[in-house]
Protein backbone atom coordinates (compact mmCIF):
# COMPACT_ATOMS: atom_id res chain seq x y z
CA UNK A 1 0.00 0.00 0.00
CA UNK A 2 1.33 2.89 -1.06
CA UNK A 3 0.15 6.14 1.54
CA UNK A 4 0.10 9.66 0.79
CA UNK A 5 -1.08 13.26 1.41
CA UNK A 6 -2.53 16.46 -0.41
CA UNK A 7 -0.30 19.56 -1.80
CA UNK A 8 1.95 20.97 1.43
CA UNK A 9 4.78 19.53 2.41
CA UNK A 10 4.80 20.81 6.09
CA UNK A 11 8.34 19.75 6.98
CA UNK A 12 10.29 21.10 4.40
CA UNK A 13 8.02 23.47 4.12
CA UNK A 14 6.82 23.77 0.34
CA UNK A 15 6.28 27.23 -0.93
CA UNK A 16 3.74 27.43 -3.55
CA UNK A 17 3.03 30.98 -5.02
CA UNK A 18 0.58 32.60 -6.56
CA UNK A 19 -0.56 36.45 -7.65
CA UNK A 20 -3.39 38.66 -8.06
CA UNK A 21 -4.35 39.23 -11.67
CA UNK A 22 -3.54 42.61 -11.69
CA UNK A 23 0.04 41.73 -11.01
CA UNK A 24 -0.05 39.73 -14.09
CA UNK A 25 -1.56 42.65 -16.30
CA UNK A 26 1.24 45.05 -14.54
CA UNK A 27 4.08 42.78 -15.24
CA UNK A 28 2.60 40.54 -18.01
CA UNK A 29 2.70 36.77 -18.81
CA UNK A 30 6.18 36.43 -17.86
CA UNK A 31 5.21 36.84 -14.36
CA UNK A 32 3.08 33.49 -14.67
CA UNK A 33 6.11 31.27 -16.14
CA UNK A 34 8.14 32.81 -13.04
CA UNK A 35 5.33 31.67 -10.75
CA UNK A 36 5.04 28.29 -12.97
CA UNK A 37 8.40 27.34 -12.54
CA UNK A 38 8.61 28.07 -9.06
CA UNK A 39 5.76 26.01 -8.62
CA UNK A 40 6.66 23.07 -10.34
CA UNK A 41 10.56 23.01 -8.46
CA UNK A 42 8.81 22.98 -5.56
CA UNK A 43 6.80 19.48 -6.42
CA UNK A 44 10.06 18.22 -7.76
CA UNK A 45 11.54 19.34 -4.05
CA UNK A 46 8.34 17.54 -2.39
CA UNK A 47 8.94 14.33 -4.11
CA UNK A 48 12.76 14.08 -3.38
CA UNK A 49 11.73 14.80 0.01
CA UNK A 50 8.70 12.03 -0.41
CA UNK A 51 11.21 9.43 -1.48
CA UNK A 52 14.08 10.24 1.50
CA UNK A 53 10.83 8.93 3.69
CA UNK A 54 9.54 6.03 1.87
CA UNK A 55 6.22 8.07 0.67
CA UNK A 56 5.55 7.33 -2.87
CA UNK A 57 1.86 8.61 -2.94
CA UNK A 58 1.41 12.73 -3.43
CA UNK A 59 -1.48 14.62 -4.68
CA UNK A 60 0.02 17.82 -6.43
CA UNK A 61 -1.91 21.01 -5.84
CA UNK A 62 -4.26 22.57 -8.17
CA UNK A 63 -2.60 25.93 -8.02
CA UNK A 64 0.84 25.23 -10.36
CA UNK A 65 0.15 27.31 -12.97
CA UNK A 66 -1.52 30.83 -12.07
CA UNK A 67 -4.48 31.66 -14.21
CA UNK A 68 -4.35 28.62 -16.18
CA UNK A 69 -7.64 28.72 -17.42
CA UNK A 70 -8.02 32.64 -17.62
CA UNK A 71 -8.89 34.29 -20.93
CA UNK A 72 -5.62 36.28 -19.85
CA UNK A 73 -3.29 33.21 -20.62
CA UNK A 74 -2.26 32.74 -24.16
CA UNK A 75 1.57 31.48 -23.14
CA UNK A 76 1.23 28.11 -24.31
CA UNK A 77 2.83 26.51 -20.59
CA UNK A 78 2.42 23.04 -21.55
CA UNK A 79 4.74 23.82 -24.42
CA UNK A 80 7.34 25.81 -22.70
CA UNK A 81 11.02 24.21 -23.32
CA UNK A 82 11.79 25.77 -19.82
CA UNK A 83 8.81 23.69 -18.28
CA UNK A 84 8.91 20.96 -19.91
CA UNK A 85 12.64 20.65 -18.13
CA UNK A 86 11.00 20.61 -15.14
CA UNK A 87 8.05 18.47 -15.56
CA UNK A 88 10.29 15.78 -17.42
CA UNK A 89 12.47 15.71 -13.77
CA UNK A 90 9.54 15.14 -12.26
CA UNK A 91 8.17 12.49 -14.39
CA UNK A 92 11.90 11.01 -13.95
CA UNK A 93 11.25 10.91 -10.78
CA UNK A 94 7.84 9.28 -10.33
CA UNK A 95 8.72 6.64 -12.83
CA UNK A 96 12.10 5.85 -11.18
CA UNK A 97 10.61 5.07 -7.75
CA UNK A 98 7.22 4.01 -8.96
CA UNK A 99 5.31 6.93 -7.11
CA UNK A 100 1.82 8.36 -8.02
CA UNK A 101 0.91 11.16 -8.34
CA UNK A 102 -2.98 12.54 -8.46
CA UNK A 103 -4.97 16.20 -8.41
CA UNK A 104 -8.28 16.72 -7.40
CA UNK A 105 -9.94 19.81 -9.37
CA UNK A 106 -11.49 22.06 -6.67
CA UNK A 107 -15.52 23.13 -5.43
CA UNK A 108 -15.99 25.08 -8.59
CA UNK A 109 -15.26 22.36 -10.63
CA UNK A 110 -19.00 21.12 -11.42
CA UNK A 111 -19.59 19.00 -14.33
CA UNK A 112 -23.32 18.97 -13.27
CA UNK A 113 -24.04 22.39 -12.81
CA UNK A 114 -27.53 23.71 -14.72
CA UNK A 115 -25.48 26.29 -15.88
CA UNK A 116 -24.02 26.14 -19.23
CA UNK A 117 -21.24 28.19 -18.46
CA UNK A 118 -19.80 26.58 -15.32
CA UNK A 119 -19.62 23.21 -17.42
CA UNK A 120 -17.39 24.66 -20.05
CA UNK A 121 -15.59 26.64 -17.44
CA UNK A 122 -15.51 23.29 -15.47
CA UNK A 123 -14.14 21.43 -18.53
CA UNK A 124 -11.58 23.76 -18.89
CA UNK A 125 -10.19 23.24 -15.45
CA UNK A 126 -9.93 19.17 -16.32
CA UNK A 127 -8.31 19.80 -19.36
CA UNK A 128 -6.10 21.47 -16.99
CA UNK A 129 -5.05 19.22 -14.75
CA UNK A 130 -4.67 16.26 -17.20
CA UNK A 131 -2.30 18.29 -19.12
CA UNK A 132 -0.28 18.85 -15.62
CA UNK A 133 -1.15 14.44 -15.69
CA UNK A 134 0.05 13.85 -18.69
CA UNK A 135 3.32 15.67 -18.42
CA UNK A 136 4.35 14.26 -14.84
CA UNK A 137 3.31 10.79 -15.44
CA UNK A 138 0.02 10.86 -12.92
CA UNK A 139 -2.39 9.15 -12.96
CA UNK A 140 -5.48 10.35 -11.25
CA UNK A 141 -7.54 13.33 -11.28
CA UNK A 142 -10.47 13.18 -8.73
CA UNK A 143 -13.86 14.90 -8.68
CA UNK A 144 -16.89 15.20 -6.71
CA UNK A 145 -20.45 14.76 -8.59
CA UNK A 146 -21.12 18.12 -7.79
CA UNK A 147 -24.61 19.61 -6.44
CA UNK A 148 -28.08 18.27 -6.27
CA UNK A 149 -30.06 21.42 -7.40
CA UNK A 150 -33.54 20.08 -6.21
CA UNK A 151 -33.25 17.06 -7.56
CA UNK A 152 -30.45 14.54 -6.80
CA UNK A 153 -31.30 12.16 -9.86
CA UNK A 154 -31.76 14.42 -12.25
CA UNK A 155 -28.41 16.05 -11.30
CA UNK A 156 -26.99 12.64 -11.75
CA UNK A 157 -28.42 12.01 -15.24
CA UNK A 158 -26.48 15.84 -15.40
CA UNK A 159 -23.18 14.45 -14.67
CA UNK A 160 -23.66 11.53 -17.13
CA UNK A 161 -24.18 13.63 -20.46
CA UNK A 162 -21.42 15.82 -19.77
CA UNK A 163 -19.46 12.81 -18.94
CA UNK A 164 -20.11 11.05 -22.04
CA UNK A 165 -18.73 14.26 -24.02
CA UNK A 166 -15.62 14.38 -22.01
CA UNK A 167 -12.81 13.97 -24.23
CA UNK A 168 -11.02 10.64 -24.02
CA UNK A 169 -7.93 11.51 -22.06
CA UNK A 170 -9.26 13.61 -19.28
CA UNK A 171 -11.57 10.42 -18.78
CA UNK A 172 -8.11 8.12 -18.60
CA UNK A 173 -7.46 9.97 -15.61
CA UNK A 174 -10.97 10.86 -13.96
CA UNK A 175 -11.92 8.90 -10.67
CA UNK A 176 -15.32 9.72 -9.34
CA UNK A 177 -15.42 10.11 -5.19
CA UNK A 178 -18.05 10.37 -2.80
CA UNK A 179 -19.37 13.48 -0.50
CA UNK A 180 -19.51 13.83 2.62
CA UNK A 181 -23.05 15.76 2.28
CA UNK A 182 -25.24 14.68 -1.10
CA UNK A 183 -24.08 12.24 -3.21
CA UNK A 184 -22.96 8.86 -1.37
CA UNK A 185 -21.20 5.84 -2.33
CA UNK A 186 -23.85 4.61 -4.11
CA UNK A 187 -25.06 7.87 -6.27
CA UNK A 188 -21.20 7.23 -7.46
CA UNK A 189 -22.45 3.45 -7.96
CA UNK A 190 -25.26 4.59 -10.10
CA UNK A 191 -23.22 6.92 -12.13
CA UNK A 192 -20.10 4.26 -12.78
CA UNK A 193 -22.74 1.33 -13.93
CA UNK A 194 -23.82 4.18 -16.64
CA UNK A 195 -20.36 5.49 -17.31
CA UNK A 196 -17.83 3.12 -16.38
CA UNK A 197 -15.99 5.95 -14.70
CA UNK A 198 -13.31 4.44 -11.70
CA UNK A 199 -14.76 5.31 -7.91
CA UNK A 200 -12.35 6.93 -5.67
CA UNK A 201 -13.92 5.29 -1.87
CA UNK A 202 -13.88 8.51 0.82
CA UNK A 203 -13.93 6.55 4.17
CA UNK A 204 -14.60 9.30 6.38
CA UNK A 205 -17.07 10.77 3.69
CA UNK A 206 -19.09 7.28 3.73
CA UNK A 207 -19.40 7.87 7.39
CA UNK A 208 -20.62 11.22 7.24
CA UNK A 209 -22.94 10.46 4.66
CA UNK A 210 -23.80 6.91 4.45
CA UNK A 211 -25.67 4.71 1.59
CA UNK A 212 -29.01 3.02 3.05
CA UNK A 213 -29.40 0.68 0.09
CA UNK A 214 -26.16 -1.16 -0.73
CA UNK A 215 -24.26 -3.21 1.95
CA UNK A 216 -20.88 -1.98 2.71
CA UNK A 217 -18.95 -5.42 1.55
CA UNK A 218 -21.16 -5.13 -1.88
CA UNK A 219 -20.53 -1.53 -2.47
CA UNK A 220 -16.69 -2.07 -1.79
CA UNK A 221 -16.67 -5.34 -4.69
CA UNK A 222 -17.89 -2.97 -6.99
CA UNK A 223 -15.77 -0.48 -6.36
CA UNK A 224 -12.75 -2.63 -6.78
CA UNK A 225 -14.67 -4.10 -10.37
CA UNK A 226 -14.47 0.00 -11.59
CA UNK A 227 -10.83 -0.34 -11.26
CA UNK A 228 -10.32 -3.63 -12.79
CA UNK A 229 -8.35 -2.70 -16.32
CA UNK A 230 -6.95 0.36 -14.81
CA UNK A 231 -4.93 -0.51 -11.80
CA UNK A 232 -4.47 -0.04 -7.98
CA UNK A 233 -7.72 1.60 -6.34
CA UNK A 234 -7.09 5.17 -4.90
CA UNK A 235 -8.78 5.62 -2.10
CA UNK A 236 -9.06 8.50 1.05
CA UNK A 237 -9.08 8.37 4.33
CA UNK A 238 -9.72 11.27 7.54
CA UNK A 239 -10.47 11.41 10.70
CA UNK A 240 -13.44 14.06 11.80
CA UNK A 241 -12.02 16.85 14.08
CA UNK A 242 -14.30 16.65 17.28
CA UNK A 243 -16.68 13.23 16.21
CA UNK A 244 -16.39 10.44 14.01
CA UNK A 245 -19.17 12.36 11.78
CA UNK A 246 -17.74 15.59 11.82
CA UNK A 247 -16.82 16.54 8.18
CA UNK A 248 -13.75 19.36 9.53
CA UNK A 249 -10.74 17.29 9.10
CA UNK A 250 -8.60 16.15 12.33
CA UNK A 251 -5.06 16.66 12.15
CA UNK A 252 -4.14 13.15 12.21
CA UNK A 253 -5.83 9.89 10.71
CA UNK A 254 -6.22 8.01 14.28
CA UNK A 255 -5.65 4.83 14.84
CA UNK A 256 -8.71 3.20 15.32
CA UNK A 257 -9.97 4.73 11.63
CA UNK A 258 -6.76 3.28 9.68
CA UNK A 259 -7.44 -0.26 11.80
CA UNK A 260 -10.92 -0.14 10.76
CA UNK A 261 -10.17 0.82 7.18
CA UNK A 262 -7.37 -2.27 7.09
CA UNK A 263 -10.13 -4.66 8.03
CA UNK A 264 -12.94 -3.54 6.05
CA UNK A 265 -10.52 -4.00 2.74
CA UNK A 266 -8.99 -6.84 4.21
CA UNK A 267 -6.57 -8.51 2.15
CA UNK A 268 -7.24 -6.28 -1.11
CA UNK A 269 -4.45 -3.97 -2.39
CA UNK A 270 -5.14 -0.36 -2.47
CA UNK A 271 -3.13 3.28 -2.57
CA UNK A 272 -4.43 5.57 0.34
CA UNK A 273 -4.86 9.02 0.17
CA UNK A 274 -4.57 10.73 3.99
CA UNK A 275 -6.69 13.84 4.04
CA UNK A 276 -5.30 14.98 7.15
CA UNK A 277 -3.93 18.89 8.60
CA UNK A 278 -0.54 17.86 9.47
CA UNK A 279 -0.08 16.26 5.85
CA UNK A 280 3.51 14.52 5.99
CA UNK A 281 3.62 14.26 9.79
CA UNK A 282 -0.01 12.85 9.19
CA UNK A 283 1.96 9.38 7.33
CA UNK A 284 4.76 9.94 9.11
CA UNK A 285 3.35 9.80 12.31
CA UNK A 286 1.48 6.40 11.36
CA UNK A 287 4.65 4.85 9.81
CA UNK A 288 6.37 4.98 13.43
CA UNK A 289 3.47 3.53 15.00
CA UNK A 290 3.53 0.88 12.72
CA UNK A 291 7.46 0.38 13.21
CA UNK A 292 6.99 -0.08 16.67
CA UNK A 293 4.21 -2.33 16.33
CA UNK A 294 1.90 -0.03 18.08
CA UNK A 295 -1.17 -0.50 15.15
CA UNK A 296 -1.11 -3.33 12.54
CA UNK A 297 -2.05 -2.57 9.11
Amino acid sequence: MKIGYACINLSLPSRFRTCRLKTVEIEGLQKIKELTLHNFNEVRKVLEWNREHNIFFYRMSSDLVPFATHDIMTWKWDKDPDVLIITDRIRNICMKHEMRLSMHPGQFSILNSTNPEIVRKAILDLEYHNKILRLVNGTDMILHVGGAYGNKEEAKKRFIATYNHLSSEIKATLRLENDDKIFTISDVIDIYNMTQVPICFDFHHNKCNPSTDLELETTLDIIFQSWQNIGRPKMHISSGRNSITDPAHHDYILEDDLVQFSNLIGSRHVDLMFESKRKDESVLRIYEKITSGEINI
